[in-house]
């Protein structure tokens, strides 16, 4: 929903041979699949369960793990659960839930939108070649809550520190957008080029 052509260029310019598809068959066929996403949780799976993606995708990235690149929502639909919109079952990917973000100073405006800092484990294949803090573009208002340390890669400060991003086994999770990051979100989509 909502950003796959910026994506799918900024992939192109990286040297991806992108496929945008809702087929099944044609997920099966690809080497890696990036899930990006603009909207709700709720309308991201009701999307997914419309199309008949969800078994695909878990056989896929789960099963045969291919990997993955989920982008904001893209990201949160890897959970669990959901609450944006109403208590929202997830992809279930992750022993993680979907809560909206709420900043502790009334300086910091929700949606979270904009250029911020992240702060990242500089040895992570995703963060290859980009010294931390580097800035990477959001747009969010909820924000994916995990506890597992060991696949924890980034984090920001949006009036309290969040996960920005994550990296288990064949998946990579970012809460900000690499393809409207300039030179570092490129940066981005090359280094899970060459995890593909």
């Amino acid at each position: 929903m909502g950003n796959l052509h910026s994506v799918s260029k900024a992939l192109e310019m990286v040297g991806a041979d992108v496929v945008i598809t809702s087929d099944p068959a044609d997920l099966e066929k690809c080497d890696g699949i990036v899930l990006p996403g603009v909207g709700s949780f709720r309308q991201g799976m009701e999307n997914l369960n419309n199309l008949g993606l969800v078994e695909t995708l878990n056989r896929e990235i789960i099963e045969r793990q291919k990997p993955m690149l989920g982008i904001c929502l893209g990201m949160q639909l890897a959970a669990r659960f959901g609450e944006e919109e109403g208590p929202t079952e997830g992809l279930g990917w992750l022993d993680a839930d979907v809560l909206q973000l709420v900043p502790e100073s009334d300086d910091c405006k929700i949606p979270h939108i904009g250029w911020n800092d992240v702060e990242f484990d500089e040895h992570n294949p995703l963060f290859k070649g980009i010294r931390s803090p580097a800035s990477f573009y959001f747009v969010h208002s909820f924000h994916f809550v995990y506890n597992l340390n060991s696949v924890m890669t980034s984090t920001c400060d949006h009036g309290g520190t969040f996960l920005s991003s994550l990296s288990k086994e064949n998946i990579q999770l970012v809460q900000f957008h690499p393809e409207k990051s300039q030179d570092i979100g490129l940066q981005v989509l090359e280094n899970f080029l060459e995890l593909v």
